[in-house]
């Protein structure tokens, strides 16, 4: 025999990094583990499945042959054929229900969502008027303020600091007593 000896051995990559194994311990690692992967490669498109279409029944049947029901002389599998029909036609019936009360509900929902809009705008147009009156008194005193200055600056320099003074209180007291109200 030749000096060849078999072996039983695996190939090592010596490329190849080792993986760790862990096993989720939550909904939040299998999120986390989710999120690592798409973002390794956040070139590669993520899959993201259409919604699911809702359900909608069958259209209720122009004609249904030979049904008796359970009345008498029935055959045995009618009542069966019977029976079906009645229970497509019940939970057709719920659909069309539940579609009009969503429906109702949606409208009932973007009528009080117009008639809170109108009100906040209401509301804004009001706090807006108040502003600019408000602004428009302040700026009054203002030139009342100045042209008193001019005046009794040209009087006296003295008297006219204690004016200016009791000027800025007068004015105050206006901007308090106009906020309160």
């Amino acid at each position: 025999m030749n000096n060849a000896s078999i072996r039983n051995e695996a190939k090592v990559d010596p490329n190849a990094v080792e993986k760790k194994v862990s096993v989720p311990k939550s909904a939040a690692d299998i999120q986390r583990w989710k999120v690592e992967k798409l973002m390794r490669n956040p070139d590669k498109p993520a899959y993201i499945p259409a919604p699911k279409k809702e359900w909608k029944p069958k259209a209720a049947p122009e004609f249904v042959r030979d049904v008796m029901g359970s009345s008498a002389g029935a055959g045995s599998g009618e009542f069966h054929v019977y029976r079906h029909i009645r229970r497509r036609e019940y939970n057709r019936q719920a659909y069309l229900n539940k579609q009009e009360k969503k429906h109702k509900l949606d409208e009932e929902y973007q009528k009080k969502r117009e008639e809170n809009k109108i009100a906040a705008e209401e509301a804004t147009a009001k706090k807006r008027a108040k502003r600019l009156r408000r602004k428009k008194k302040m700026q009054a005193i203002q030139k009342k303020g100045e042209k008193n200055n001019s005046k009794d600056q040209d009087d006296s320099g003295k008297s006219s600091e204690n004016e200016d003074e009791q000027n800025q209180e007068c004015s105050l007291e206006k901007v308090e007593s106009a906020n309160s109200q």
